[in-house]
């Protein structure tokens, strides 16, 4: 069956949820939690998550949004944050931008330190 009224996209990221959206969305779910999957009771405090979250390029719109109870929220949120910067990571690291960091190998002109011909270890100088 077709929908009633268009879905609502946010023209922007920080767009406000309205209220008629929220409705829709909690009662599309039948109040259900869609990270613990349990009904949720009257008082308790609940927001709309994003399912694919936008960090992770989720869109801004009815359709990628559901119930989630406040805690819960709070989880996920420092997951997919965790996640985004777990990539972010690998591609900097895969396109060359960061390096791995290594120590020096002991005696080594990286290391600073040299051994003279009389066995006493001595701070390099610098060039």
């Amino acid at each position: 069956m077709p929908r009633s009224v268009p879905e609502w996209i946010g023209k922007t990221d920080d767009s406000p949820i309205p209220p008629r959206v929220k409705l829709r969305v909690f009662e599309h779910h039948n109040g259900i939690c869609h990270r613990s999957g349990r009904k949720i009771r009257p008082g308790e405090l609940w927001q709309c998550d994003h399912i694919v979250a936008l960090v992770n390029g989720g869109e801004h719109r009815e359709s990628n949004l559901a119930p989630i109870l406040l805690d819960e929220h709070k989880i996920k949120t420092a997951e997919d944050v965790a996640l985004k910067a777990k990539i972010n990571r690998k591609k900097a690291y895969h396109l060359g931008l960061k390096k791995k960091k290594s120590r020096p190998i002991p005696g080594s002109k990286a290391s600073g330190l040299k051994k003279g011909f009389d066995g006493i270890v001595r701070r390099r100088c610098p060039p």
